[in-house]
């Protein structure tokens, strides 16, 4: 991908530990999504039902920002899942522009059933790492995840 990058050797190896971050997400992410997708379910949707089930019944906007996701992309997502019985839209009371999204009886059961066999998948796809590499990982990442986005706009 920046194989042949000019520039300095900091922002040559930058570009190699983004490419190398960016495959092995991508790699692990199809690996667990072709598990959803033998049950019919898509990432984001698997998201917003595990999200719901932890959490409890949450506005559709804040589930779009914890997932980082438009509020067109959001609107789809919940559509679909409302069209398969999983979830239900409410009015919110204090806010009757926003609805808030609860699971279903068949959400809750569908879910119950998904998260612990996609949480031993995660498990196993993390199994390569010992403890103190997943603590290191997960320091890195989150380093890398809280960086204020106007640093992406600096030349």
């Amino acid at each position: 991908m920046f194989v042949n990058s000019k520039g300095t050797e900091e922002k040559k190896t930058a570009l190699d530990a983004f490419v190398k971050l960016t495959r092995a997400a991508e790699s692990v992410l199809a690996r667990l999504q072709k598990h959803l997708a033998e049950r019919g379910i898509t990432g984001s949707q698997f998201n917003v039902l595990e999200m719901i089930y932890h959490l409890g019944p949450l506005p559709q906007g804040r589930i779009g920002r914890k997932m980082l996701r438009s509020g067109g992309n959001m609107t789809m997502v919940v559509d679909n899942l409302e069209k398969r019985g999983l979830v239900i839209r409410m009015r919110d009371e204090s806010d009757r522009r926003s609805y808030i999204i609860d699971l279903t009886p068949s959400g809750r059961e569908l879910i119950a059933e998904l998260f612990p066999i996609y949480a031993d998948k995660i498990a196993d796809e993390m199994g390569v790492l010992s403890r103190p590499e997943l603590e290191q990982l997960a320091l890195l990442c989150k380093k890398i995840g809280k960086q204020k986005d106007s640093s992406l706009n600096q030349a």
